[in-house]
């Protein structure tokens, strides 16, 4: 009762026959405890959905994926495939249903958007199963280290002979551990078939998917089972397991990472979208961040606890530690971002650097520009964003405060603690700060009178 499955036949001897996917993505995911639909919640940055979208259309030939009323926003994600909605949710059965007009001809596999992480080749693995000659369903399996409460997988000689809810099952059965995953795949007009047969005679009167594979083993059916990793299989119903699954992701995305030949110094405390783009010879430390939209040049190295989204970073460049990318910045070759600097917006040109304790945003910064410790571009006025431009080879002094709109000229100097609201020409130098006066022995003074009066007050 307890022997494994056969394995599937390899993916790539399997004849090629056509084949729908059909995505389950209708359900509200109440443990959630969000407004959000669960299939649009982010993993590394990116819908979940999107995962299960993007590996299927590498597999299949046809996707539809079922929606619920109101649910405009994963029929957007979704498009261009077909979308079907389930206006009444009655289970995973009665959903599958609602696309059965379009399953066409060939194979038709169920998948479920709140389990996004299968692999392209744990679908084809799937389906060289069910084209296994006398296979008339297959299903998708796993070995969880914790089971718990999974449905188990009863087989005898490789095939499976029932599903038994944890509920259901004796003890003997609960010490099996293949679980059921719940996927499916079948020739089109058999499951269509099938589910039109699906009962809803139970507690909670809805028609559930996996009575699929009684019936088919009850027509005497073979049914066989495909393994794949719990970290593909495993489904996400709450912020919990959103979190794990985030994990799972988090690995494949370093893991690919340091395969294209990026230094990853702590792969644990780094976080990836899915986006994120590196050439090789990247090195990052720990304790970095990585929103969406961000491409790494070759040879570049972002230091610890940097915070980077939306931006390029050059070959070479020197990013942090404590430095914040945001969106619009591109950093050039060998330009240096220090710590506790902040750009938005903003292209530093080739070799320039602002080493630490700088805002710049909405700006343009040439070659060579050297900017000094506080310096901050004033780009809003409250209303509007307005940019400052500053030429090559420039040096702007520590604390200087430029007042958009301006324009610095190519070799200009700026003093420290300059306010520039005018255009400074190609090669000047800018003062804009009140003139010092020293009042010899009034230091002294003034000093000895807060004495006196600290004294008096006790």
């Amino acid at each position: 009762m307890n022997a494994p499955p056969l394995s599937a036949t390899p993916a790539d001897l399997t004849a090629r026959r056509p084949a729908t996917a059909v995505i389950l993505a209708a359900g509200m995911g109440t443990r959630m405890k969000s407004a959000q639909p669960k299939v649009m919640h982010p993993l590394a940055g990116r819908p979940m959905l999107r995962y299960l979208l993007d590996h299927a259309a590498t597999v299949f030939d046809r996707i539809v994926v079922v929606v619920g009323p109101g649910m405009e926003q994963v029929a957007a994600l979704a498009a261009p495939h077909q979308v079907v909605v389930q206006a009444d949710r009655l289970g995973t059965a009665h959903a599958a249903a609602q696309a059965a007009d379009l399953f066409g001809d060939g194979d038709v596999a169920v998948l479920y958007g709140d389990n996004p992480l299968i692999t392209p080749e744990s679908m084809r693995n799937l389906l060289a199963c069910r084209a296994t000659p006398g296979v008339g369903l297959a299903l998708m399996a796993m070995r969880p280290r914790d089971p718990g409460r999974y449905g188990r997988i009863v087989s005898e000689d490789g095939l499976v002979k029932r599903i038994v809810e944890w509920a259901d099952a004796s003890a003997q059965e609960r010490a099996i551990g293949l679980c059921n995953a719940g996927v499916l795949c079948a020739e089109a007009a058999t499951f269509r078939r099938w589910l039109s047969m699906v009962r809803n005679d139970n507690a909670q009167g809805e028609y559930y998917l996996g009575d699929v594979v009684a019936l088919a083993v009850a027509e005497g059916e073979q049914v066989r089972a495909v393994e794949a990793p719990e970290d593909e299989l495993r489904g996400i119903n709450s912020r919990a397991e959103l979190a794990e699954a985030e994990a799972c992701v988090q690995k494949r995305l370093r893991a690919a990472a340091m395969d294209a030949g990026v230094t990853l110094v702590a792969p644990e405390t780094v976080f990836l979208s899915a986006d994120t783009v590196f050439e090789p010879d990247v090195l990052v430390q720990p304790h970095v961040v990585f929103g969406p939209g961000v491409r790494v040049h070759r040879g570049a190295e972002i230091r610890a606890f940097s915070h980077l989204e939306g931006c390029v970073v050059g070959p070479g460049a020197l990013i942090g530690p404590y430095a914040r990318l945001r969106p619009g910045s591109d950093v050039g070759a060998a330009a240096h971002v220090g710590n506790f600097v902040e750009l938005k917006a903003t292209t530093l040109g080739a070799g320039a650097k602002a080493n630490h304790l700088t805002y710049l945003g909405d700006a343009a910064i040439g070659a060579g520009t050297n900017v000094g410790a506080g310096t901050i571009t004033c780009n809003y006025d409250g209303v509007f964003k307005h940019r400052t431009e500053i030429g090559a080879e420039c040096f702007i002094g520590s604390d200087a405060i430029l007042v958009a709109p301006v324009a610095i000229g190519d070799g200009a100097l700026v003093a420290a603690g300059s306010v520039v609201t005018e255009d400074v020409p190609a090669g000047a130098l800018a003062f804009g700060r009140a003139r010092q006066e020293n009042k010899d022995g009034r230091g002294a003074a003034l000093r000895d009178a807060l004495r006196r009066k600290k004294k008096e007050q006790g």
